[in-house]
């Protein structure tokens, strides 16, 4: 991690969860980190809780579900750091809604998170990095297995799509990255069961806790170590992506 020392990640959803511990490794690692969410109080009470590491966090509010305000926070990095180096696309929901009976509007939420706020991160970052002639920059999409394979709960089928969504938007990127000859790498991370609030947020607090302690859960940690081992590879290797599951789990 030695070569990121004082460059700029973008981490979304970083207020809880994933998000929140991968924050803190980065910046130990010495990165300035900008983390995102649409409630910031976490994150700043985690940047003052950081202060004595080696780098910074800063926290910047933000709906991904709108394209003005993902243009904004990246203009404000822009002012104040100059651009963004790594992009870790770690923001995704899941609703319960299945293909017969789901809800619209709860379809079409997923989408917009999962699919098209990653895309317009993932698009902005990237013209960041080209304007500032960075070639070593590195774009990570959180992902899931449930981006490659189905499971038999009807209520997961759609967040899936929005994941196998992201599965094809990853090899998209690296062609088209690979076209324009450029070094600017992209790698997907696809963790199974992790313990954090996804799963109450998707069912319920009783639902989610039978699952969690249907088995030894991945724990945020083990995501976190898993990214920071993508963006350590060699500047000639790119770690495209990453299944992981506990050893538990079944599918």
């Amino acid at each position: 991690m030695q070569r990121w020392v004082g460059r700029v990640a973008l981490v979304t959803g970083a207020s809880v969860g994933i998000g929140a511990k991968l924050s803190e490794d980065l910046v130990k690692a010495g990165m300035t980190v900008v983390g995102c969410a649409r409630n910031i109080e976490k994150i700043q009470k985690a940047s003052e809780d950081l202060k004595s590491s080696n780098g910074s966090l800063y926290a910047i509010k933000c709906d991904l579900t709108k394209e003005d305000e993902i243009l904004a926070m990246f203009n404000e990095i822009k002012l104040k750091f100059g651009g963004v180096d790594v992009c870790i696309n770690n923001a995704g929901l899941a609703h319960a809604e299945t293909l017969l009976t789901g809800s619209t509007e709860k379809w079409r939420n997923m989408l917009e998170v999962n699919v098209i706020g990653l895309s317009v991160c993932t698009r902005e970052a990237v013209q960041s990095m080209r304007d500032r002639n960075v070639d070593d920059g590195h774009i990570i999409h959180v992902n899931s297995m449930s981006g490659k394979r189905i499971i038999t709960s009807p209520a997961g089928h759609f967040y899936s799509a929005s994941k196998f969504a992201v599965t094809a938007l990853t090899e998209g990127l690296r062609h088209e990255l690979r076209d324009l000859k450029s070094h600017i790498r992209v790698s997907s991370i696809s963790p199974g069961v992790v313990e954090t609030e996804f799963a109450e947020r998707m069912t319920n607090t009783d639902m989610a806790a039978k699952l969690y302690g249907s088995m030894k859960c991945l724990e945020t940690a083990d995501i976190s170590a898993a990214i920071i081992y993508a963006l350590s590879a060699p500047p000639h290797v790119q770690v495209h992506d990453i299944l992981m599951r506990p050893t538990e789990q079944v599918s």
